[in-house]
Order: structure tokens, then C-alpha cells, then sequence
């Protein structure tokens, strides 16, 4: 999908944030015809992880009432961004945010990150919630193979 199909979704249904100022890659989630939700990949915002080898995802919006529209999206960027070239990928949760889609999609959490607005003497919030973030990553070199379920497990 085009980065400006994905802004005005996230733009129209986002719980809390606008959408973003560019991008790298966007993905569409549609059911049928219908546009369920959207994805938008680009480089780190922190240049600390901004090394030409790590993608930030930047946006996650998905409908209300689409099971699992989440999962498949970090999916579809972490294979993107694989194809791609790079290495690892990261985003970024609310400290209230539950974060099991990104645990489903193989995510491991690495704690809180920064601080609960941009530091320095201008205020750029730009409207997000003053709460905590919490970074999620995955390394995208390591190869994920699916253990088949025990019989006592699957019970």
C-alpha cells in the first residue's frame, strides 16, 4: 500500500498517535476488499539504534474485532524487513500496553525506554500519551522453527 493510504488510515483510526512524517515500507491488512489495518516501517527515531542494519516499526492500526490483524502485520514487516537486508527490527509499546501480539509474533521485550516525553527545552510531544514506552525487538537473522506440540500439551 502507499504511505499515503496507510497516513490517513492511521490518520482516521489510531488510538493515540498520527501518523508518521516518512517511511521505509507500509503493509496493508485487508479483509476482502475492505482495509483492516496497516503497518509503517522506517529507520530508528533513536539514532542510537539507527545503524543501517536495524528497522523501526513505526505504526501498528488495526480495525476493532479483527483477531490477530496485529501478529500478521509484525509478520509481514519482519519478513519484509528481512528480505531487505536488515538484521533486527524494534518498536516501541505504551507502558499500559499489553504487548502480546508482538510476544506472539516472537518479540522479546527489553524494558522501558526513555523517558515520558522528548527531553530538551522544546516540547515535541506532539500529543502522544505521557506514559512510558516499553522496546520490543527481534532479531531477524535467527532462524524460528516451530516445535510440534506434545499430545499432554495440547490438552
Amino acid at each position: 500500500m502507499t504511505f499515503r493510504e496507510a497516513s490517513n488510515f492511521i490518520n482516521l483510526n489510531h488510538r493515540h498517535h498520527n501518523a508518521t512524517v516518512g517511511c521505509k515500507f507500509c503493509v496493508g491488512l485487508y479483509d476482502n476488499a475492505k482495509l483492516i489495518g496497516c503497518a509503517v516501517c522506517g529507520r530508528p527515531v533513536s539514532r542510537y539504534y539507527d545503524n543501517g542494519e536495524t528497522c523501526e516499526i513505526n505504526r501498528v492500526c488495526v480495525l476493532d474485532g479483527y483477531k490477530n490483524g496485529c501478529s500478521m502485520l509484525y509478520g509481514a514487516c519482519c519478513r519484509i524487513a528481512k528480505n531487505m537486508g536488515y538484521k533486527k527490527i524494534i518498536t516501541y509499546t505504551l507502558q499500559s500496553e499489553s504487548g502480546v501480539s508482538l510476544r506472539a509474533s516472537n518479540f522479546v521485550c527489553e524494558g522501558s525506554a526513555g523517558g515520558v516525553i522528548w527531553s530538551g527545552n522544546r516540547c515535541r510531544d506532539n500529543g502522544v500519551p505521557r506514559e512510558k514506552k516499553i522496546r520490543w525487538k527481534r532479531d531477524l537473522m535467527k532462524q524460528i522453527t516451530n516445535q510440534p506440540i506434545k499430545e499432554s500439551e495440547s490438552k
